[in-house]
């Protein structure tokens, strides 16, 4: 699969693949690209086009995976972009599949829908859970991490020199897990007695929000927290 550059126009990026819609919109690009190319935008927008570049083509293409190159990025941009995506979660994509799964459960005649639109609000509970754990703890340190490594000398503030990264990790439960439980039990065990239409766009919401999902992880995962770890040898020896 070919990777997108910086002279590559925003449209046929986007022709390319939609999927990439929510991920562009995260740097505040909106559409009416008319033939303004990945450096055009950049430019107008102030964004970093190297950074937008790692994002897209990861999300594009999942073979395509920069460790090195995101682990370049400072910890500020990459908290911006994971601070953003948490946004879409909260506020377009969890809403949207709860207002699918309840035209679901009201345009079907199957019990087994109440007891999966119960497994979904669980898992929304704990999704929003692990999201306010980060917003409110694990992403403010890194960003104060960050401002004491790129001002040498400045000493860490008590209560950062008592957490550690490693903390947020193991606290930092495999929500995509119960996300794949809940596809598997529609696919496999719903009973047939259901509105087809309604079912089928629920699960392709579904499987769309795991993969943003996954992509949203595995920058946590093997970008954020080994990044932050690095740093936190060489301010707390």
């Amino acid at each position: 699969m070919d990777l997108f550059d910086q002279k590559t126009k925003l449209a046929d990026m986007i022709h390319s693949n939609y999927l990439l819609l929510p991920v562009i919109n995260r740097f505040g690009i909106r559409l009416g690209f008319k033939d303004k190319t990945v450096r055009d935008i950049c430019l107008e927008k102030q964004i970093d086009m190297n950074f937008f570049l790692a994002i897209v083509n990861a999300f594009h293409n999942h073979d395509f995976f920069p460790e090195k190159e995101l682990k370049s990025f400072s910890s500020v941009l990459i908290v911006d972009y994971l601070r953003k995506s948490h946004l879409d979660f909260k506020k377009i994509s969890l809403p949207k599949i709860e207002r699918l799964i309840n035209q679901l459960v009201a345009n079907s005649k199957s019990d087994d829908l109440k007891v999966i639109q119960g497994f979904y609000n669980k898992y929304k509970k704990e999704l929003l859970e692990h999201i306010k754990d980060e917003e409110e703890t694990a992403f403010p340190y890194v960003l104060e991490l960050q401002k004491s490594y790129d001002a040498p000398g400045k000493p860490l503030p008590p209560e950062l020199a008592q957490y550690s990264i490693q903390s947020y990790e193991k606290e930092h439960s495999n929500v995509d897990e119960k996300l794949f439980d809940l596809k598997n039990i529609i696919i496999k065990y719903l009973e047939p007695n259901y509105n087809m239409v309604d079912c089928n766009d629920f699960l392709f919401e579904l499987f769309q929000f795991e993969r943003d999902l996954t992509d949203h992880s595995r920058i946590e995962d093997h970008i954020l927290v080994p990044k932050v770890m690095d740093i936190e040898k060489e301010l707390k020896p």
